[in-house]
């Protein structure tokens, strides 16, 4: 496969309420074509964020923007560009990071978290010194992560999310 340089297509979701930011680390290819977070259907962000907040599973986007703002939640991911080849974390080259600036000078964030190694690994690298600010890493939701069961993921998520 070719390794192409992709730009992220979607804008961050928060509002001027958010307490939490969720960061993952590049859209995959099925996610791009979706136009919103997480719009692999094999990805079980939704069903594991969903269950850790005690509610049904959001379906269409503007099931999951409620689902967001009722529960004070931004999204976004820690790469704005980069080179990969199709979907594979691992092939991720050229890394330049998002800004998080206008998030966090807008949306009262108490808790950053980052879905996964990948994100955690880019988070570390790219912005943690640049904000100041740590985050909490947690298990990666994405299908690709079958280590983990679905149980045990909401399990985790539940931990960080409900305090």
């Amino acid at each position: 496969m070719i390794r192409s340089r992709i730009e992220h297509p979607i804008p961050p979701f928060f509002t001027e309420d958010s307490r939490v930011l969720i960061l993952g680390s590049f859209p995959s290819v099925k996610t791009r074509e979706s136009g919103f977070f997480y719009g692999h259907p094999q990805n079980r962000f939704w069903k594991v964020i969903a269950a850790v907040f005690g509610e049904a599973v959001p379906v269409t986007i503007p099931e999951k923007k409620a689902f967001l703002t009722r529960n004070r939640i931004a999204l976004w991911d820690v790469i704005q560009s980069c080179d990969i080849i199709g979907s594979s974390d691992a092939s991720i080259q050229n890394v330049i990071a998002n800004d998080l600036s206008d998030i966090l000078n807008r949306a009262p964030i108490k808790q950053i978290v980052v879905n996964g190694r990948t994100a955690e690994r880019f988070y570390r690298k790219y912005t943690e010194s640049r904000i100041q600010r740590t985050a909490i890493a947690l298990p990666s939701t994405s299908p690709a992560n079958a280590a983990w069961k679905l149980e045990d993921l909401i399990g985790e998520w539940k931990s960080v999310l409900s305090q």
